[in-house]
């Protein structure tokens, strides 16, 4: 029988291929929260988080980088033309807001320190930086 040399089969396989596809990045802040962009053509902006993007890293926000799509009519009743919507902009170039003071915050995570919530189970919260405040999540 002859030894398979120019096949896919014939080679070693590498198991973690879809590791790096699945990685998430970890973000501090998730959708509803508001948040002022911090770097860009758009800075000092303030809107709030529509959509997450885990895997890319980019948040899209509301009314912040705006763009323009052509939108071609698919029916001969519908109307083609040009609407703008928001694009997806990189998470390092926006901070959360302290929903208290208005000021943009770094933000650090602390299990609650609640008792009555203690004895069903811990729950990590956010806090805010600048005073030290949690920082409710909105559902």
């Amino acid at each position: 029988m002859r030894v398979l040399k120019y096949r896919k089969t014939a080679k070693t396989r590498l198991h973690a291929r879809h590791a790096l596809n699945s990685k998430r990045m970890k973000l501090h802040f998730s959708r509803g929260d508001t948040v002022r962009v911090m770097r860009g053509e758009d800075k000092g902006k303030e809107g709030k988080v529509l959509r997450v993007f885990l895997k890319t890293g980019r948040v899209l926000i509301e009314g912040v980088n705006l763009v323009k799509m052509h939108r071609k009519a698919r029916t001969a009743e519908e109307q083609s033309g040009i609407r703008e919507a928001p694009a997806s902009i990189h998470a390092s170039n926006v901070m959360l807001l302290d929903p208290k003071s208005g000021e943009p915050t770094r933000v650090h995570a602390r299990f609650d320190s609640d008792v009555e919530r203690a004895e069903r189970r811990r729950t990590k919260e956010r806090v805010s930086v600048k005073n030290g405040e949690p920082i409710p999540r909105v559902r």
